[in-house]
């Protein structure tokens, strides 16, 4: 009996642990499969207001794939662009410089995006990274390292006003199988925590994103086909409440 109970939860555990791969496997598959690229083909962007002035705002949008429009056809409908477009109603002209790409994890972002951004001399930057650390495996504590990092730095070698975004909660129920929606939903909650501290700390604009899209992918309109990255009304949602930041 004893010999029984112990080959069945042999057998169990072999079992959870093919499941627990093959769950985490089709992930990353399924988001590979589908082939997305970033829309973002010139890196740089002219909205005009609709008021006929000289008046120019630079706007660089830092980040990973979620700044550089994956998951659109084209980058006009990235929440960067959507933003300026919504920024260029304020009477000014926007310069919009996309410093991005899929895949970036922060330390990335230092070793390949800071110095260019920091070079736009912009007036304005959003910072939305994080998700490719969390699925990187990457400790809270070099993410806090990093992320430190990039705010130092943005702080004493540009005059921007910097709006700092929390990371969302990205993809949907059909991608992430229990106990991956758990897990992941509750690792962006505690890197969002290290972001809001840091935020603070320095004294930067801290934009809350995940708590008012936090089910956002529960309507299949709001993502794209890779079931992870949000789609042009996905987009158009982000900048929607990141513009409302904006105002505040």
């Amino acid at each position: 009996m004893k010999k029984k109970i112990i080959i069945t939860g042999v057998a169990v555990f072999f079992l959870l642990v093919v499941y627990l791969f093959a769950a985490h496997h089709y992930i990353y598959k399924r988001i590979s499969d589908a082939g997305l690229k970033s829309s973002d083909t010139n890196g740089e962007y002219i909205i005009r207001s609709s008021v006929n002035n000289e008046t120019s705002l630079r706007y660089t949008a830092l980040g990973d794939s979620l700044t550089a429009g994956v998951g659109v056809l084209k980058y006009e409908e990235s929440f960067p662009y959507q933003l300026a477009q919504k920024m260029s109603g304020n009477n000014s002209n926007i310069i919009l410089r996309d410093r991005a790409y899929p895949g970036a994890k922060t330390s990335d972002l230092i070793r390949d995006l800071l110095t260019t951004a920091i070079n736009d001399r912009p007036d304005i930057i959003t910072l939305l990274i994080g998700v490719n650390d969390i699925h990187g495996n990457v400790s809270k504590k070099e993410f806090a390292k990093n992320y430190a990092e990039i705010l130092r730095r943005l702080k004493a070698e540009t005059k921007a006003k910097i709006f700092v975004i929390s990371i969302p909660y990205i993809g949907t129920d059909k991608l992430f199988l229990p106990p991956y929606d758990s897990y992941f939903k509750q690792e962006t909650i505690e890197y969002n925590k290290i972001i809001k501290e840091l935020a603070q700390v320095n004294n930067v604009e801290y934009v809350d994103l995940y708590t008012p899209t936090e089910n956002m992918f529960k309507n299949t309109a709001l993502c794209s086909i890779d079931l992870f990255h949000p789609s042009a009304e996905g987009y158009s949602l982000w900048s929607e409440i990141i513009y409302a930041n904006f105002n505040k």
